[in-house]
């Protein structure tokens, strides 16, 4: 059969791993470590007001906890810090795992022949490392950060810079995604055909991808279907 498309683009976090459960975890981990440690606050408390952070300053800001200890104390104790962010690194290192079906569905897409690559929002390092960690560093021709275009999705400048990575028409590249306002909008606005990974979204929302999955592995019959 007759691949519909040359090169397959996937978001990352909650397309190829389930981050948000990940930073769930991590920050659960965290604030049960300093509250051992001397913490004094309700841990359900605490991680209202963690997240809150993470809202205003970003999912990847990489000094939340001391953010998150002068707005509760002022203050920043070491001991407390420091117990956070070990128990944080510790479970992010056991539980950064792929999706089920990851490792098999890039293999098939290799083996057709088809192009693979990433658009991501992450900050260069943290999204090359999550890629290192879960061993996928091979599977990728070309991978796109917010560092390459210091723009985020759905803006076209990382699609573009993807196409012209590429050197593939937008027509011949299907994106898939989790985020319907982000991945899915900002790639169909370029003529990018577009597959809604609704197994990974923490949103309820509509799409009008041309493909809609609730499984990774289920790209491996789309790419030798016509779309809609």
């Amino acid at each position: 059969m007759q691949n519909k498309f040359q090169a397959i683009i996937f978001d990352l976090d909650n397309t190829l791993l389930d981050f948000m459960e990940l930073k769930r975890r991590t920050c659960d981990a965290a604030m049960d470590a300093m509250i051992s440690a001397g913490l004094q606050i309700n841990k359900q408390e605490g991680l209202d007001i963690l997240f809150s952070l993470y809202n205003q300053y970003g999912i990847e800001d990489h000094i939340i906890f001391q953010r998150f200890l002068k707005k509760i104390k002022r203050v920043v104790s070491y001991p407390v810090l420091a117990a956070g962010i070990v128990a944080y690194r510790n479970v992010r290192t056991s539980y950064l795992l792929p999706y089920p079906n990851v490792y098999h569905t890039l293999r098939e897409l290799q083996k057709r022949g088809l192009l693979i690559g990433v658009i991501s929002d992450a900050p260069r390092l943290n999204a090359w490392i999550r890629i290192a960690a879960l061993r996928l560093t091979s599977y990728f021709k070309e991978v796109i950060t917010f560092d390459d275009t210091k723009q985020k999705k759905p803006s076209p400048a990382p699609f573009k810079k993807m196409l012209h990575a590429l050197n593939l028409k937008p027509k011949n590249c299907l994106m898939v995604g989790d985020w319907v306002a982000r991945d899915i909008k900002g790639a169909a606005a370029l003529g990018i055909k577009t597959c809604y990974a609704r197994y990974g979204t923490v949103r309820k929302e509509k799409s009008h991808a041309d493909y809609i999955i609730d499984d990774i592995s289920e790209l491996i019959a789309i790419v030798g279907t016509k779309s809609k």
